[in-house]
């Protein structure tokens, strides 16, 4: 039997598609990838955590190329398998945000991203790190991660419910004091982006580049509720840093402290840290990914 050369990490629970969808997606992409000169492998994963595990073994087999099918939390379990290897990451995004996916300016239909993630060539991106935890895409501490938390107690996952669920949580968020490198600030939120925007073209760091060895520190204050209208058009607009309420700053890391455990999200994905203290940093040049 021939060895694989090309894995395929699919999550049957990314998104809004059915399996049924997805298995045509997988058998499309075999088919590409066969006809490219690969020898794949299609897996879907069966728990969390699952796409590490597949995209650790992939490395160990000297695999050379992984395409996930799925949103962004099944692209940062697979990537952090991939960091400082020779494997590069292809990503197939069909999740409710695909932040990286758009920042990259890959397809966002299924078989176009296949075939780009099957065609395409590598290209070095740094990653980022907050504690022992990899980010892609952004990172974040207050509303953001507010939000995160509540969108994961969600039974349906998608756009629609994205938006319900942010609407809410606007209305129950209190905003928090942190110190930020030893500075005591009130936040509504703050965003550390190796990417500009969570997902969904929302910019949060408009002009973030993922391969500059730098990432976007972004300090959201509070604000009043009759500018909600202005920022969210600004938010979608790419103008949000014009905002008054909005600082951002290129640094290679910052420190954050709470007044307890912090509630972090990592690339879309909520984690209650055991500690007040959360060291973000970036990992220059540390992933290849197909575009």
């Amino acid at each position: 039997m021939a060895q694989t050369t090309l894995l395929a990490i699919v999550n049957p629970l990314s998104g809004t598609a059915s399996v049924q969808k997805k298995q045509q997606w997988i058998e499309f992409l075999l088919k590409i990838a066969v006809d490219a000169g690969f020898t794949p492998e299609a897996r879907f994963t069966t728990h969390p955590g699952h796409a590490t595990e597949l995209a650790t073994d992939a490395v160990r087999q000297g695999i050379r190329r992984v395409v996930i099918i799925g949103g962004d939390g099944t692209m940062n379990e697979t990537a952090r398998a991939l960091l400082n290897t020779q494997t590069a990451l292809g990503i197939v995004p069909v999740g409710s945000g695909n932040g990286l996916a758009r920042h990259l300016k890959l397809p966002l239909n299924p078989k176009k991203a296949i075939e780009r993630a099957i065609h395409g060539r590598p290209v070095v991106i740094d990653s980022g790190r907050i504690n022992e935890h990899a980010f892609f895409c952004t990172t974040g501490i207050g509303f953001d991660a507010y939000v995160a938390q509540e969108f994961a107690r969600q039974p349906i996952r998608g756009l629609p419910t994205y938006i319900r669920t942010t609407y809410r949580a606007f209305w129950n968020y209190q905003p928090a004091t942190y110190e930020i490198d030893g500075k005591p600030q009130s936040l509504f939120s703050l965003t550390v982006a190796n990417a500009g925007q969570f997902g969904n073209n929302a910019w949060i760091a408009p002009h973030a580049n993922v391969a500059d060895g730098l990432l976007d520190v972004c300090l959201l204050k509070p604000f009043p509720r009759s500018a909600v209208g202005l920022l969210a058009w600004r938010l979608f607009n790419k103008t949000l840093d014009q905002s008054n309420y909005l600082t951002v700053r290129p640094a290679r890391s910052v420190v954050v402290k709470g007044a307890g455990p912090l509630l972090i999200h990592v690339d879309g994905e909520p984690l209650l840290l055991d500690t007040d203290t959360a060291t973000v940093q970036v990992v220059p040049s540390s992933l290849l990914v197909i575009r």
